[in-house]
């Protein structure tokens, strides 16, 4: 499984990529492969600059050894070793009609228990119903191929995960999250597998007509200023509340690939409050009042 797993996100990755600088048509990838102290690596792949995308990382990761002490507590399993690979993504669009998005597919084992983690989930500026339910319903389908239970399950988790809990709203308009599914009665390992690799094959198809969609779109210095003051609420949550952040820092993994997240330019602006009746109003009301999309 670990060998499946790993080269599931190598092809996932090298997919996205190719996808992503065919959208862009003018910025390329920088691959960077790095060396883990004490076993394993990775390649990290960040495009920067472009005409469509401002910054997008798509990082992969195959990292073992002894399970570090911060971690131990934290991690399921009964062994003092560990394996982790997945593949970790984050877009930052130039044009604020397009929406950031965020994927992450992992596999990790610790002693005897191996399990399962990832999702997808989308973060707009502008509230665009349309584009909503579209990644809900991709994301549904490859849930639903081998569980129908699967998707309003792991949606739930995604609206409860992306949560700034200090801001009382989310950070997008959701998707799917999953951590620490293990084989069981109703599935085993290798249906487990193929439902995970599906949904990691399924973010193109969620995202890709949306920035086709959105990528043209006039937006003004207002909706500019806008996009970078919701890009701080990104930061928020990736530097105070998201687990892989901290699982990677804690594991010793690479610093400069995990941080590929955050945006290359935001605003923390004082106490900004979108006027009643505006697009922006209408999305802070959504992410403090999740929806069912699918």
């Amino acid at each position: 499984m670990r060998a499946r797993a790993q080269a599931a996100v190598e092809a996932l990755q090298d997919a996205i990529c190719a996808a992503l600088e065919r959208l862009d048509g003018e910025a390329r990838f920088r691959e960077d492969p790095w060396e883990r102290p004490g076993g394993g690596g990775g390649r990290t792949r960040v495009l920067e600059g472009g005409g469509v995308f401002e910054k997008a990382g798509v990082n992969t990761s195959a990292v073992h050894g002894p399970v570090p002490e911060p971690m131990r507590d934290k991690m399921p399993g009964d062994g003092d070793t560990f394996f982790a690979t997945g593949v970790s993504l984050v877009i930052h669009p130039r044009n604020p009609h397009v929406p950031t998005t965020h994927a992450n597919f992992r596999y990790i084992e610790r002693g005897s228990l191996g399990w399962f983690g990832g999702g997808a989930d989308l973060t707009p500026y502008v509230l665009v119903e349309e584009d909503a339910r579209h990644f809900h319903r991709t994301l549904k389908a490859a849930c639903d191929a081998t569980d129908p239970a699967f998707y309003p399950r792991f949606k739930a988790w995604c609206d409860r995960y992306f949560h700034l809990p200090h801001r009382g709203e989310a950070r997008g308009v959701g998707g799917i999250f999953f951590d620490w599914i293990s084989p069981d009665e109703a599935h085993d390992e290798n249906a487990l597998f193929s439902w995970w690799r599906r949904t990691g094959e399924a973010f193109l198809p969620a995202y890709e007509p949306i920035v086709l969609a959105r990528m043209g779109l006039e937006a003004d210095d207002a909706l500019r200023h806008w996009q970078l003051v919701r890009r701080g609420r990104y930061v928020e949550f990736n530097l105070l509340h998201d687990r892989g952040t901290k699982f990677g820092l804690e594991s010793d993994g690479r610093t400069e690939s995990i941080l590929m997240s955050l945006p290359p330019l935001v605003r923390w602006d004082y106490d900004v409050t979108p006027a009643p009746g505006t697009p922006e109003a209408a999305l802070v009301d959504v992410l403090m009042n999740p929806r069912e999309w699918a």
